[in-house]
């Protein structure tokens, strides 16, 4: 009997390890091809996106890159099954200056487009981007402190219909007047809703343009939301901390 329980037990063993591999595989498989979670740690993309949101990003919208792949090793270069994105999309791509690291903005310019800003208004190829003002964004602040916050918000809409909404802390920020952007061929310019508190290609020293090949997929949906300041995997606090309207909202 002793003989036949050794042999069930390591069969059963056996099982289970074969059952944690097969696991593995597919949440590998899926983490590649499919979808792969991220979370927002900072506020620049308010009010689509908040903090303590976290989201699945999609990594077959745009093709796969060597970055589609855990730990990004060079095993080739461009993109496989390639389509580029639209104007609009909320993308998560690698930053150019340092692709270690994960930025999530919205595409504003194609290649080729020339993109400026002029006292706080968006112009694409010389013409104004479509504004139209809302009622203020109160809540978490999107200009840097920790208080509640009132905030001009307004509704932009691009040449291709896509709407959204963008915020602005100061009038004549530092980035409400630049120069023109030329967007260069294979490149995308990428900016934050939260128009004077994100770091995006407006700033060439530290993102810039966006190469195609850093783009790592399109964000669709929010699959859960934790106020900002509190911690996932304190469950006990969920009731009230949870953002329980957030939760499998589509991102848009």
């Amino acid at each position: 009997m002793s003989v036949t329980s050794g042999t069930k037990s390591e069969s059963g063993l056996g099982e289970t390890i074969r059952v944690v591999i097969h696991a593995l595989l597919i949440a590998l498989v899926i983490r590649t091809f499919l979808f792969q979670p991220f979370n927002i740690p900072s506020g620049s993309m308010k009010a689509t996106l908040l903090v303590g949101d976290y989201l699945f990003v999609s990594k077959y919208t745009y093709g796969y890159s060597h970055y589609s792949i855990p730990l990004s090793p060079p095993l080739f270069s461009g993109r496989i099954f390639g389509s580029e994105p639209n104007r609009g999309d909320i993308v998560v791509f690698r930053l150019p200056k340092d692709d270690s690291t994960d930025y999530i903005k919205r595409v504003i310019g194609l290649p080729g487009d020339r993109i400026q800003m002029r006292e706080g208004l968006l112009y694409i190829n010389d013409k104004p981007v479509k504004r139209e003002r809302l009622s203020d964004f109160i809540g978490e602040d999107p200009c840097g402190s920790d208080a509640t916050a009132r905030v001009k918000r307004w509704k932009e809409t691009l040449p291709n219909g896509v709407s959204y909404e963008s915020l602005d802390c100061v009038d004549n920020g530092f980035y409400d007047n630049t120069n023109v952007y030329t967007v260069p061929p294979g490149h995308f310019f990428m900016m934050g809703d939260n128009r004077d508190n994100s770091t995006d290609s407006r700033v060439l020293s530290a993102v810039g343009y966006v190469p195609f090949e850093n783009i790592v997929g399109r964000a669709q949906m929010i699959f859960f939301s934790i106020a900002e300041g509190e911690h996932a995997w304190m469950f006990w606090r969920w009731p009230t901390a949870v953002r329980w309207n957030r939760l499998f909202t589509i991102v848009r």
